[in-house]
């Protein structure tokens, strides 16, 4: 009978007393989550009760299973002691990063509360999740070295290991080179304020968002929602365009070719209506200019403006499709055409005579060139006197 109850006693009160401790402590969380509603913390934590709960269910058994006295225990006790350690690791590294999540969150959330700037609401965003990476990475690590070190073999060949560690790190690095390269510019890129989570950017000639950053590598969100993923150590080598840098506020342009006779003032006068009935216009600034001239057509600019890149785009498109619409409807002799009549005869008189000889050579004060002192003065030998002449 004391075979069957030993055993049912230490585990049975391994996960009684694990249940009630966990139930308290959820409680307890449960209460200063509601005294204290400016902070996320204690909400958060509550997510750290399951591995909790492992972690202490694990640790009781680890120290008490020898003492169920139960043969088939004794008979595998080292393989039972072996699983237990390496549960309890694992559990342990569970808790450990569900507790940095919490803080770290919980920080980010409190801050973002409290700032009213975006710009560096997301470069603390970009420096969070780089953080978590890091310290999830590095507490893996520890946790499977910790795992290893359990075993009886990996100790005894541990010595040989670190003797040849320096050898083994030279080979390691120069394979390693460009995902080390990438680790530190993934450093860099979260500390450096390059570019942030939320961030609209230009990358070989794709405009996208940034939607995720890595200690590897970087995810752009196109307008047509597709990913670009490129390593981090692309933004530290090459340049690319940060359209959120310095503000995410915009100056957009739009233009126009138009035949000479547009006109340019009314159209000026449209284009402040149709700004005035877009809402994605921010009311900062706009203009209409006439900015290049050709033989058939002019060239009219439109400068506008948008809080961000998105608007900007609205923007545009609306001025353009309504003014087009207008010029069409009000002023179709302003839009461009191909003129087809016949050329305009010169003058009578100008035509030149068949069979006349080739005009005379000019004199040097005729031209404007560096080669003056080569021309001749009616059959008279070469220019004596000839001006200075330079690049015109």
């Amino acid at each position: 009978m004391e075979n069957v109850l030993r055993p049912l006693t230490v585990v049975g009160g391994a996960v009684v007393f694990t249940l009630v401790v966990g139930y308290l402590a959820d409680v307890t969380l449960r209460r200063a989550d509601a005294r204290h509603h400016e902070t996320p913390l204690w909400g958060l934590l509550r997510r750290c009760r399951l591995p909790l709960q492992v972690v202490l269910l694990t640790a009781l058994l680890r120290g008490s299973y020898r003492q169920t006295k139960w043969s088939v225990i004794e008979d595998r006790e080292t393989g039972i002691g072996q699983a237990l350690s390496l549960v309890l690791i694992g559990a342990s590294a569970w808790l450990v990063v569900r507790i940095a999540a919490a803080i770290v969150e919980s920080s980010y959330a409190r801050y973002a509360s409290s700032t009213r700037d975006t710009a560096r609401v997301r470069r603390v965003r970009t420096q969070v999740t780089l953080i978590m990476r890091i310290v999830t990475a590095v507490v893996g690590v520890v946790a499977v070295a910790a795992m290893l070190l359990t075993f009886p073999d990996f100790r005894t060949i541990g010595t040989s290991m670190l003797a040849s560690a320096g050898i083994i790190g030279i080979v390691a690095g120069v394979a390693a080179q460009s995902t080390l390269g990438n680790l530190f510019a993934g450093f860099q890129i979260a500390f450096g304020d390059m570019v942030r989570i939320g961030d609209t950017v230009v990358v070989d000639g794709e405009w996208g968002v940034v939607e995720e950053v890595t200690l590897t590598f970087l995810a752009v969100r196109t307008w047509d929602e597709r990913r670009i993923t490129m390593p981090v150590s692309y933004f530290t080598s090459k340049p690319f365009e940060n359209w959120s840098r310095g503000g995410a506020q915009m100056t957009g342009t739009v233009f126009f070719h138009l035949d000479h006779s547009a006109p340019v003032g009314l159209m000026r006068e449209k284009l402040k209506d149709v700004l005035a009935d877009c809402p994605a216009w921010d009311g900062r600034d706009w203009s209409l200019a006439v900015t290049d001239t050709t033989p058939s057509t002019i060239q009219v600019r439109a400068v506008v403006t948008a809080k961000d890149a998105d608007d900007i785009w609205t923007v545009r498109c609306v001025v353009r499709e309504q003014l087009i619409a207008w010029l069409c409807e009000k002023h179709p002799y302003a839009l461009p055409r191909i003129a087809t009549s016949p050329a305009s005869l010169p003058p009578d008189g100008q035509w030149p005579e068949r069979g006349r000889s080739i005009p005379r050579q000019p004199r040097p004060a005729e031209v404007h060139s560096n080669n003056a002192d080569g021309y001749v003065l009616d059959g008279d030998g070469p220019a004596k006197d000839a001006p200075r002449t330079g690049r015109g």
